[in-house]
């Protein structure tokens, strides 16, 4: 008869922000180096009131860790009993605030100690420290930011964000970007001034509760293919890709005026309880544990593509952990993705990444190179993975005018963006000292 260990991580103080049934990847494995098998690459759930997960192992003392987007490694001593359900618990640090926990949970803000422990919390950046956009009219107060749901097409094309970002702007960012009218958006009334919260539903800012903001309507405005978010913050502005819509999860927005673990300024992630998760451990180079969520969540991802965007996040983690050039069942996906939205240049990149890989012939390299060519053109990448990924393939052709081009733009840009963070956001020209 066998032992069960029930296991499931505790966010501490602050858990109900987290989104509903989000996991983290853990390992379990005997503590003496013999004795029962290992399970590697496991889910836990988060929260102290999620039904843990139980696994079935032979009696002995065992080792049960887990590592969190953040890269936190929570680790615990437990003792597998025969005929028992034994209940393990891994407790985080608490976030700061409840209102932050998912913030937390990714790695984008300090832990509750660094703000409320006394003298060492760390301070806002001394120069402009106060979050928003320059005023380009009535609408945009001091202290908000400005959504641009509905931006021009070129908005997102190499060209027009390299202007924006090595060049003095000729007038305000917002409107060289939108196509309708933006709008201004308050931070929510969360948590920390200097860490302030901005979410978004599929079709514009929400508050709190995840209702309609900017009067009422059941929509913020007219919205675009795709996104953003223009902010201030300590004399930079950002153009900040906000990955939009995400089938019904809430995207949100963090701008950090201390330093956040990360170093990142902006922060932006998606409160989707599976996806959400494995970008977080995308973007530490963890494919690993990326792809187990992933993996789980396959079903979800692929079955109608009605969530392109975490369609597209799942094959960034699938294509970056397959190292063997044998077909795939997700291979079809991959030109689905390419083939019906492309208003986005990553699933023509996906496609071109997979096929470069796997190419033998000039013919098939042609193909991967066409492909390529056709992801810049469609505009720069929504994933930050993209950007360097397109980079590198780029690179391949040294000897082809259009690619040396289209390399050297793309490498520009990339000076510009954080690469820390899962989606592209570009620092633009700084006017002052």
């Amino acid at each position: 008869m066998s032992a069960v260990l029930s296991v499931r991580v505790a966010l501490s103080l602050n858990e109900t922000d987290v989104a509903a049934e989000a996991k983290v990847v853990g390992n379990i494995y005997p503590a003496d180096g013999g004795g029962g098998e290992s399970l590697r690459n496991v889910l836990f759930p988060c929260g102290a009131s999620a039904p843990p997960a139980r696994f079935e192992v032979e009696a002995g003392r065992y080792i049960v860790s887990a590592t969190l987007p953040s890269g936190v490694l929570l680790s615990k001593d437990a003792e597998a009993r025969e005929a028992t359900d034994t209940p393990v618990t891994l407790c985080t640090p608490p976030s700061p605030y409840e209102s932050h926990s998912w913030q937390y949970l990714m790695g984008n803000i300090e832990s509750y100690g660094a703000y409320h422990d006394g003298a060492e919390t760390p301070v806002p950046r001394s120069r402009g420290s106060s979050s928003g956009v320059r005023e380009w009219s009535s609408v945009v107060e001091p202290g908000h930011a400005a959504w641009v749901g509905d931006p021009k097409v070129a908005s997102w094309q190499f060209a027009s964000l390299l202007k924006l970002a090595e060049e003095p702007a000729r007038g305000p960012v917002v409107l060289e970007i939108a196509h309708s009218v933006p709008r201004s958006v308050p931070s929510l009334h969360l948590g920390d001034a200097a860490a302030r919260l901005y979410r978004f539903g599929p079709h514009g800012p929400v508050d709190e509760h995840g209702e309609p903001r900017l009067g009422g309507p059941a929509r913020g405005g007219p919205t675009g293919p795709r996104q953003f978010l223009v902010v201030s913050l300590a004399g930079s502005e950002y153009v900040v890709t906000l990955p939009a819509p995400w089938g019904s999860a809430q995207i949100e927005v963090l701008v950090n005026e201390r330093q956040s673990p990360t170093g990142s300024a902006v922060s932006v992630t998606v409160r989707d309880s599976r996806v959400g998760p494995a970008l977080g451990y995308m973007v530490r180079g963890a494919f690993d544990s990326a792809a187990t969520l992933v993996k789980d969540a396959e079903s979800m991802l692929y079955g109608e593509m009605t969530n392109p965007l975490a369609a597209v996040a799942g094959a960034y983690v699938l294509v970056g952990s397959e190292l063997a050039e044998r077909p795939r069942r997700w291979d079809p996906w991959l030109s689905r993705l390419r083939h019906e939205f492309d208003w986005m240049s990553d699933g023509s990149l996906l496609w071109a990444m997979r096929h470069l890989r796997r190419a033998h012939t000039e013919e098939e390299r042609q193909a991967a190179r066409d492909a390529l060519v056709e992801a810049f053109d469609r505009g720069v990448p929504v994933f930050t993975l993209g950007l360097s990924r397109l980079i590198h393939g780029l690179s391949e052709f040294p000897d082809d005018p259009e690619c040396v081009d289209r390399l050297d733009q793309a490498r520009r840009l990339s000076w510009r963006v954080d690469t820390r963070e899962p989606f592209v956001i570009v620092a633009l020209y700084r006017t002052s000292p």
